[in-house]
C-alpha cells in the first residue's frame, strides 16, 4: 500500500494554500509557474531565489524548468549545491509538497530526493512538442484530483530527459505505485514510458513534461492544472484532519 508522510502547511487556516517557485540562474519557467499557482489556480505564490537558506512560511515548493547555472557538468548538478536546496531537503523531510517540473526533475534527482537518472534523448535531440501522457496513479497529492488512466496532453522541452535506473529501481518504483506519469508516445527513451516519479514518502514528485504551460486555456490545453489542483486539495484535506484531531 502506497504510504504518505504527514503534510506540512504553514499558510493561515482557510482555503489558501502558499506556493513558492525557486529561482536558479538559467531558470527559465519560473514565471510560468508562478502564473500557473497564482492566476491559473488563484493562491499567494512568491519567488524563492536560489542562495535563500530558508523558504519561509509556503505549503509547497515548485522547482521550475530551465537551464540551472547553465547546466554545466550535467543537469542539475551545480544546482544541487545551492543554499536553498538545503532548505528544500528539510522541507520535504518535514513532509512538504515539493514538485520538481522539468529542469527541477533534474536537480531532485542529483539531490537523492528522487532515485533514477535523466540522460541524453535517445537520438541525441532536443525535443519540443506537445504529447500525451498517462495518470499511472492518483495515490499521491500531485495527481489525487486526476483519474487513474487519464490522458493529458502536456508540451515537453528538453534535452536530457531520459529517465534511467537499474531494473531493482525500476521495480521498486513499480510496486510502490510511484509512477506517476507515463508516455503514450514516449520520445526520449525513457524507461518504462516513466515521464513522473514520487518519492517513498509521496510528498515530492518529479516530472519531465510541463504542467505549468497547460494550465490554461489559452495555451491549448488546461490539462496540466489538476496537478496544481491535486496540490491544493491535498493541503486542504490535510488541514481540515489536523483540525479535527484533539
Amino acid at each position: 500500500m502506497p504510504r504518505f508522510v504527514k503534510l506540512k502547511f504553514a499558510s493561515p487556516p482557510n482555503k489558501l494554500m502558499k506556493f513558492g517557485v525557486i529561482v536558479f540562474p538559467g531558470s527559465n519557467c519560473d514565471h510560468d509557474a508562478f502564473y500557473a499557482a497564482s492566476h491559473n489556480l488563484g493562491q499567494p505564490t512568491e519567488y524563492i531565489w536560489h542562495d535563500s537558506r530558508s523558504l519561509g512560511d509556503v505549503d509547497a515548493v515548485i522547482l521550475p524548468g530551465g537551464f540551472a547555472y547553465g547546466d554545466y557538468l550535467r543537469c542539475g548538478a551545480i544546482a544541487r549545491f545551492s543554499p536553498v536546496m538545503q532548505a528544500v531537503q528539510r522541507f520535504a523531510a518535514a513532509g512538504g509538497l515539493v514538485l520538481g517540473i522539468c529542469n527541477g526533475f533534474q536537480i531532485l534527482v542529483e539531490a537523492g530526493l528522487l532515485p533514477g537518472a535523466l540522460i541524453r534523448n535517445r537520438g541525441l535531440k532536443f525535443i519540443c512538442r506537445e504529447l500525451r501522457l498517462r495518470v499511472s496513479t492518483t495515490h499521491s497529492p500531485f495527481t489525487g484530483a486526476l483519474r487513474e488512466g487519464q490522458v493529458l496532453r502536456l508540451p515537453i522541452a528538453h534535452g536530457e530527459g531520459c529517465y534511467f535506473a537499474e531494473p531493482r529501481t525500476l521495480d521498486e518504483l513499480e510496486a510502490e505505485d510511484r509512477v506517476a506519469f507515463r508516455y503514450l508516445d514516449n520520445p526520449n527513451g525513457s524507461l518504462r514510458d516513466i515521464a513522473g516519479i514520487l518519492s517513498r514518502e509521496r510528498n515530492v514528485m518529479g516530472m519531465m513534461p510541463h504542467p505549468e504551460r497547460a494550465s490554461d486555456p489559452l495555451m491549448g490545453s488546461a490539462d496540466g492544472l489538476g496537478v496544481f489542483r491535486s496540490m491544493l486539495a491535498a493541503v486542504e484535506a490535510a488541514r481540515l484532519v489536523a483540525e479535527v484531531r484533539p
